[in-house]
């Protein structure tokens, strides 16, 4: 995949879908402490889901001091309905009480230091330095970004490490963030796990995955050219 190949795939799926993402880091993700908490409740379960649960959370629980002073099954009955909700709420509460001990409360801008932090690795913690602080650090690789990582062509591997490296040898830093959020989208939109949409797909012309698709067999009896 050359840069320029890159940049054209940027580019069209910018076209495609930055009008209905926040193109602006920050914008309607919260405060720094509800982005690391709302992506923490994401690992595993659909946004929809985790919107559900995001008003009587931060109601309840508004702060890292009141997060930090709760016992597991007042958050796991609000968060109930999360995939893994039990793990979930641990992590929640000795996320928030990590905060108070070692960051006077607040969400630490670092990789190193988001990493200290119960259930948070670079997946989460490349999310939350982009949607919190504006800063990319990494390209968040989840199910969908890796997924469309190897079906386009930037990468070969199927490890998460390796994927975003290969990710940001292809792109500049600072479309590091907006990137991850783009290939979720397309990915939900078109390029799904199972049955991906490659006729309408608008990058198909640039697709590993589109050019060694089969030749559909044709119905007169002869083989496709």
């Amino acid at each position: 995949m050359t840069p320029a190949q890159a940049g054209e795939i940027f580019q069209i799926l910018f076209r495609s879908y930055g009008d209905v993402l926040d193109t602006q880091p920050s914008k309607g993700w919260g405060s720094p402490f509800q982005v690391l908490i709302l992506t923490i409740l994401s690992a595993q379960t659909t946004d929809f889901s985790v919107d559900k649960v995001r008003e009587p959370l931060f109601t309840r629980f508004p702060t890292p001091a009141a997060l930090a002073a709760a016992r597991p099954e007042e958050v796991e009955e609000i968060i109930h309905s999360l995939g893994f909700f039990r793990v979930k709420a641990r992590h929640l509460i000795g996320t928030a009480q990590v905060l108070l001990d070692r960051y006077s409360g607040e969400v630490p801008a670092t990789m190193e230091d988001l990493l200290t932090l119960p259930g948070v690795g670079r997946k989460t913690a490349n999310i939350v330095l982009y949607h919190a602080f504006g800063k990319n650090e990494g390209i968040a690789v989840d199910t969908h970004v890796k997924r469309l990582a190897h079906r386009i062509g930037f990468t070969d591997s199927r490890n998460q490490d390796t994927v975003e490296e290969d990710l940001e040898h292809c792109f500049p830093r600072d479309q590091w963030g907006i990137l991850t959020d783009l290939f979720i989208a397309h990915g939900r939109a078109i390029c799904t796990a199972q049955n991906p949409s490659c006729p309408v797909c608008p990058i198909r012309h640039l697709c590993r995955y589109y050019q060694n698709l089969p030749l559909p067999a044709r119905t007169d009896g002869k083989q496709s050219p």
